[in-house]
């Protein structure tokens, strides 16, 4: 029987948006207002969606204090109030859209997670915008 839970986070970052093999007009084309030099910057909401067995001697598909200490070590200290392009290794020649920051979190979490866990990631960049991978 398989069960999924789902923890929500945030945290707010700044990114700019651009290609460096592409000059200043074609990044502007592409990327418009997300290309601004002086970055600018989101409140995302993060949603992870962990599915798999119940653990019979716990009842928990994963202890959610577990996995909200990993949320904390690995993604909100990493990336909560930071400049995506300038303060973090994985971006520094990734471009920062929401889907790869999706994929990168997806990542850091996953080699954290037992292997009989499923993981989902949910990315709100906006409330009208959001990433979700993997999609089956």
């Amino acid at each position: 029987m398989k069960v999924a839970v789902y923890r929500k986070d945030h945290f707010n970052a700044a990114h700019r948006l651009f290609n460096s093999n592409w000059d200043d007009a074609k990044n502007n084309e592409v990327f418009g207002l997300c290309n601004n030099h002086n970055y600018h910057g989101h409140n995302y909401e993060l949603v992870i969606k962990v599915t798999g067995e119940i653990n019979p001697e716990t009842g928990y598909v994963i202890d959610m204090k577990e996995l909200s200490q990993i949320v904390k070590m690995k993604i909100l200290k990493r990336f909560d109030h930071k400049n995506l392009n300038l303060d973090t290794v994985e971006f520094r020649t990734l471009n920062p859209t929401a889907e790869n920051i999706a994929v990168v979190i997806w990542n850091l979490l996953r080699e954290e997670l037992n292997t009989n866990l499923d993981l989902k990631i949910f990315l709100y960049e906006t409330e009208r915008n959001y990433v979700e991978y993997p999609v089956e």
